[in-house]
């Protein structure tokens, strides 16, 4: 599908993997590129972007991810002004990394990880992105319907893709219960939404990033990073957010391209 001229909606806009795809749609020549983030500034980072690409390519839209009415409106909005959206990137993500089953040395108490913690990492990083692409597809369905189309035939364009953020992780990884469950609940989800989306010219795909510069891995801590994750990997280096943004635009632009891309550099969860 031609990048050029459609409209792109990314979650978890505002830095990371998300704002490095923005920017790559860009430049490849979207006609709106809209990030999605909680971030009070994304409005300034969508300005960023702009001065960046050389044109007024990039809107901010600050909220909740997990919203329904949230997410509703902007799909209201961009359709509005931009019309429908044709390439959605769920990118928004969060971690909350800890042992599923941790026992205190001292008293001997043996601690669950928490339940709410748990809920919340699967509704950002499940639930959300499985809905925000599920609304792009239903968009696309009515405007055909509303064009006297059905089914979509071969000899049509691809009508949207949809690239979804999975992880190294969803091969299971220590301290990562919760966030390991969420990639890989993306890939079942992906799997089934190709099989139903495609009746409406929609193409699903999931990239699994390996370790890459970002907030969240930073967060990790210099030390944890440098012992678990560069000795395991084979650029001896975090993966860099662009690297990521020029695989998940191959994985929208080659039509042939379906199912999972992984995107490691080498790493690999460790027994």
């Amino acid at each position: 599908m031609n990048i050029k001229n459609r409209v792109a909606i990314v979650t978890g806009g505002g830095s990371g993997i998300g704002n490095a795809v923005a920017k790559e749609l860009g430049h490849r020549g979207a006609k709106a590129v809209v990030l999605v983030d909680m971030k009070d500034d994304i409005h300034q980072i969508a300005r960023t972007v702009n001065e960046e690409v050389g044109r007024d390519v990039a809107v901010g839209m600050a909220g909740d991810v997990t919203s329904d009415e949230f997410r509703r409106t902007c799909f209201d909005q961009i359709i509005q002004q931009f019309g429908v959206p044709r390439i959605c990137v769920p990118a928004a993500g969060i971690a909350r990394d800890a042992l599923a089953v941790r026992v205190d040395k001292e008293s001997g108490v043996a601690n669950v990880y928490p339940q709410e913690t748990f809920q919340a990492v699967i509704d950002v990083n499940l639930i959300a992105p499985i809905y925000w692409s599920l609304e792009m597809v239903a968009r696309i369905a009515q405007q055909r319907h509303q064009d006297g189309l059905g089914r979509w035939e071969p000899h049509e364009e691809m009508q949207g893709t949809i690239v979804f953020i999975g992880s190294v992780s969803s091969q299971g990884n220590k301290g990562q219960i919760s966030y390991a469950t969420s990639k890989a609940g993306i890939e079942g989800a992906a799997a089934t939404m190709n099989k139903e989306a495609m009746y409406h010219g929609v193409r699903c795909a999931v990239i699994h990033p390996g370790y890459t510069d970002t907030p969240m891995v930073r967060a990790m801590g210099e030390d944890l990073i440098q012992k678990l994750v560069i000795p395991y990997t084979q650029l001896r280096r975090l993966i860099r957010p662009e690297e990521i943004a020029d695989a998940i635009c191959f994985l929208i632009s080659n039509s042939a391209v379906s199912g999972e891309l992984w995107a490691d550099a080498g790493w690999h969860p460790q027994a």
